[in-house]
């Protein structure tokens, strides 16, 4: 209990957190970020990683403090997400034909590949694109989109596209208003906003689904 406590208060105050951070380790912190977007992104066993508020408490710093350089953060973690990407996506072509074969590893069932190709299908590299922006689902996707049958061609141009989205447009939304006073002063409640808006195409997509399934 007293681990989940510290790891919902280090999601909560990323900010003071991530200050420490800084003040300890210096410019070691750009490793320490890289090393999480990494993690995050290229790691299947570990989704939870707070990668949109951490992208959104760095800029903040960066704007507040200028012990982070935005013009070394940004490419910096564009190529840890790459990199995430690229290592999750050939874990996942290595491991597909065995989920295929068994039925299921781990929590992936064969039915999640077939059903994540038919919904590239039918939504394009854009897919990959939205879920960048989407936690737990920017980690799961590059494993199933490397499992299934998407043309690693295709599959790059979108994520490299993703990637840039995400780092840029999250860390640049944190530079410009994360020192506004109404948002440093409630940083807890702007976490919160942070991942209610990013599971928001989840819930909406699992409403709809149940929706079409009670109607058909």
């Amino acid at each position: 209990m007293e681990f989940l406590q510290s790891v919902l208060d280090f999601f909560l105050h990323l900010d003071k957190h991530l200050a420490d951070i800084i003040n300890e380790y210096g410019t070691l912190t750009y490793a320490i970020l890289f090393l999480i977007i990494f993690v995050e992104t290229g790691l299947i066993v570990m989704p939870l990683l707070p990668g949109d508020s951490l992208l959104f408490a760095a800029g903040a710093l960066a704007a507040s403090t200028g012990s982070l350089d935005m013009k070394i953060m940004i490419p910096l973690l564009i190529v840890a997400a790459l990199l995430g990407d690229n290592v999750n996506y050939f874990v996942g072509k290595v491991l597909g034909n065995q989920i295929k074969m068994r039925e299921r590893i781990l929590f992936f069932k064969r039915e999640y590949i077939t059903e994540t190709e038919n919904f590239y299908q039918k939504h394009g590299g854009k897919t990959v694109i939205m879920a960048r922006f989407i936690p737990i689902v920017r980690t799961i996707a590059p494993f199933v989109a490397g499992a299934g049958s998407m043309n690693y061609g295709k599959y790059i141009s979108y994520c490299v596209a993703g990637a840039i989205l995400w780092v840029v447009g999250v860390s640049m939304l944190g530079y410009l208003f994360g020192n506004l006073p109404v948002i440093k002063n409630n940083f807890e409640l702007v976490i919160f906003g942070i991942i209610g808006l990013s599971i928001a195409p989840i819930i909406f997509q699992f409403i709809k689904s149940k929706v079409s399934r009670t109607t058909a």
